[in-house]
C-alpha cells in the first residue's frame, strides 16, 4: 500500500511539472542577439535565453534578454543616434545658409553641442528605442504620444525659442528685408551704391587735404613752425561725382543676384518658421505605430495602448511629462541667451529698416570680426591697412564734427552689416 501511494504522489507531481513548463516556456533570444551583432557589438555574454531582469536600471525588469553591460551600450547608442537626427532634421536650413557663410560653420557647431542631452532625457530616449529590444518585442514600434512625449521633454528648452524665432522670420525677415527690394531706392542699390560714396568720400579728402587741414589749424590754433598757408584757395575742389542714391544703378547682374539671394533664403526660412514646435513630431515621423495600431505599440512598459495625454511645447509645459522629469525651475542657459539674441537681432534690424543708428558695440561674444563684407575673400587685402595720405606724427584731425549719431536717410536704407549678422543668426540656432 505504501508504494502504490509513493508511485502515485510521484505520477502527480510530475505531471504538475510539466504543465508549469509548458505554460512557462522561457523564450529565446536569438532575435535580440541579431539585432545586437547587426549593430557592431560582440555577443559575449549575451543571453541564449531570458533572464530575470532584477538587475536593469532603464528599461521594465521583467523577463528580458538584456543584461546590465549590453542596457548601458545601448542607452549610450541611443544618445547619439538621437543627436544625429537632430543635427539631420535641421541640416536644410544649415545648408542653406552656410553656402553663403562658410566661415560661420564651425562657431556653428561650437553652438549645437553647447546643450548636452541630459541624464533623464537618456533614458527615457533608451527606454524608447531600446527597450523594446529587450523584452523581446523589437518589432513594436512605439506608440505615437509615448514618442511625442518623449521628445517634447528633451526638446523643451528649443522649444522656448518658438516665440521669437517666428516673430524673426515673420515680422522682421520676410515681411521688411524681402520687401524692400521694391522700394525706391530699393535695398540692393542702397548695398551696393556704399563702395561709390565710400570711394568719393575719400578722393574728395585727398584732392582737398590741404584745405581742410588749414581750416582745422585756424580754428583750433596755429601749426607752429609750419605757419598757415594764405595761398590756398578756401574753397574745396568739385567732387568727382554726384550721383545720388537714388540715381545710382548697380549692375542688373550683381542686383538680380542678390535679389534671389535673399529671395531664396527668405522662401527656407519661412518654410522653417514652425520649426522648434514642429521638431518632436518630425523626429517621431515614421518611427511609430500608426494610430489604427494604437492598442498594438510600445508604450514603454509592454504591448498596449498608451494612456497619458501630449505635453504642450515648451518647457513649463513639462511639469508633469510622465516620461521625462524635468526641473522646470532651471531652464538652459544657452537656450536664453540665443533667445535674448533673436530679439536683440529682430530690434537692430527694426532701427536699421527705419533709419536708426544701430548700435554694434561688442557687449556679448555672439560675432567678432571687421571689415565692410563688401568683397569676397580672394579679392580682399589682408594684413595691412589702406593708406590714402602722407604720413604724419600728428594726431588724426577731422574736417566736421558729426552732428548726431543718426543715420539720415529714408527708412527703405539698410545697413549691409545687418543683412550679415540677419543670415549669420539663422545659422548658430540651426544647429541646436
Amino acid at each position: 500500500m505504501d508504494l502504490t501511494a509513493v508511485a502515485l504522489l510521484v505520477s502527480l507531481i510530475s505531471v504538475s511539472l510539466s504543465a508549469d513548463n509548458a505554460g512557462g516556456k522561457v523564450r529565446s533570444c536569438a532575435d535580440v542577439r541579431q539585432f545586437y551583432s547587426g549593430k557592431g557589438f560582440t555577443l559575449n555574454g549575451v543571453p541564449q535565453s531570458e533572464i530575470s531582469g532584477e538587475h536593469l536600471r532603464i528599461c521594465p525588469q521583467g523577463y528580458t534578454c538584456c543584461t546590465s553591460a549590453m542596457e548601458e551600450t545601448l542607452s549610450n547608442l541611443s544618445r547619439r543616434e538621437f543627436e544625429g537626427l537632430v543635427r539631420e532634421a535641421g541640416r536644410s536650413i544649415q545648408a542653406s545658409l552656410n553656402a553663403q557663410y562658410r566661415t560661420f560653420d564651425s562657431e556653428s557647431k561650437t553652438q549645437m553641442h553647447s546643450v548636452p542631452l541630459s541624464l533623464e532625457c537618456n533614458r527615457a530616449i533608451m527606454k524608447l528605442v531600446y527597450c523594446p529590444h529587450c523584452r523581446g518585442l523589437g518589432s513594436i514600434k512605439p506608440c505615437v504620444n509615448y514618442c511625442k512625449n518623449v521628445m517634447k521633454g528633451c526638446l523643451a528648452n528649443q522649444a522656448d525659442l518658438d516665440t521669437e524665432w517666428q516673430s524673426f522670420i515673420a515680422v522682421t525677415l520676410l515681411n521688411t528685408v524681402a520687401s524692400s527690394f521694391g522700394a525706391e531706392p530699393s535695398m540692393d542699390t542702397v548695398i551696393y551704391s556704399i563702395p561709390v560714396r565710400i570711394s568719393e568720400a575719400v578722393l574728395a579728402m585727398q584732392e582737398n587735404m590741404e584745405i581742410y587741414t588749414s581750416k582745422v589749424f585756424k580754428a583750433c590754433g596755429d601749426r607752429g613752425e609750419e605757419g598757415t598757408p594764405s595761398s590756398i584757395s578756401e574753397e574745396p575742389k568739385k567732387k568727382g561725382s554726384t550721383v545720388t542714391v537714388l540715381e545710382y544703378k548697380p549692375s542688373p547682374k550683381s542686383a538680380a543676384r542678390l535679389e534671389v539671394q535673399v529671395t531664396d533664403v527668405s522662401s527656407k526660412l519661412k518654410e522653417m518658421q514652425f520649426y522648434w514646435i514642429q521638431l518632436p513630431s518630425a523626429l517621431c515621423s515614421g518611427k511609430t505605430a500608426s494610430s489604427t495600431s494604437s492598442d498594438k505599440c510600445w508604450n514603454g512598459i509592454t504591448k498596449a495602448s498608451y494612456l497619458p495625454e501630449v505635453m504642450g511645447d515648451g518647457l513649463a509645459n513639462q511639469i508633469n511629462n510622465p516620461e521625462v522629469e524635468i526641473d522646470i525651475t532651471k531652464p538652459d542657459r544657452t537656450i536664453r541667451q540665443q533667445i535674448m539674441l533673436l530679439k536683440i537681432m529682430s530690434n537692430r534690424l527694426k532701427n536699421a529698416l527705419n533709419g536708426n543708428d544701430v548700435d554694434f558695440q561688442d557687449t556679448s561674444d555672439d560675432f567678432s570680426g571687421s571689415g565692410s563684407g563688401m568683397c569676397a575673400d580672394h579679392l580682399c587685402v589682408r594684413g595691412r591697412p589702406p593708406v590714402f595720405g602722407p604720413k604724419t606724427d600728428r594726431p588724426k584731425l577731422y574736417a566736421y564734427v558729426p552732428e548726431n549719431k543718426r543715420v539720415k536717410g529714408s527708412g527703405n536704407q539698410i545697413q549691409p552689416s545687418v543683412i550679415l549678422l540677419v543670415l549669420l543668426l539663422a545659422t548658430l540656432l540651426l544647429r541646436r
